[in-house]
């Protein structure tokens, strides 16, 4: 029982790192490569992740961080073109998991990735866009 409060320091310091200082390099390049494996067999059917490529939907080439309804040259549904939020991971984990709930009136059609880590391993790949 006296390592209790010793177990419960260090969990605080780790959670106060950066996420990169958190995470072994190999893990991360493995997060990647799955996000990305999962990007092509799904999301890959109407967005490139850069915009050379011709897609259905936005091309998704610096999503994270970027303001919703930006991407240059896309013609947007109204709901989405005047959002007024960014793409951080917290908004990509909700419009993936219920697009149709998080933002009514888009094109986008509801796909329902409720998995978290899914959605943790398609956002560290998004992130290299």
């Amino acid at each position: 029982m006296r390592l209790k409060a010793p177990l419960i320091a260090l969990a605080l310091c780790a959670a106060a790192l950066p996420a990169w200082a958190q995470e072994p390099a190999a893990f991360a390049e493995a997060k990647i490569a799955a996000g990305k494996a999962m990007f092509e067999s799904g999301c890959h059917r109407c967005h490139a992740p850069n915009a050379k490529d011709p897609s259905y939907g936005p091309a998704l080439t610096g999503i994270v961080g970027r303001q919703a309804g930006s991407f240059e040259g896309y013609e947007y549904s109204e709901a989405l073109g005047g959002a007024p939020f960014v793409w951080t991971p917290a908004a990509l984990k909700a419009w993936m998991e219920d697009n149709q709930h998080f933002l009514p009136g888009t094109k986008m059609r509801h796909v329902g990735i409720t998995d978290t880590a899914v959605q943790d391993f398609i956002i560290a790949y998004l992130r290299t866009l």
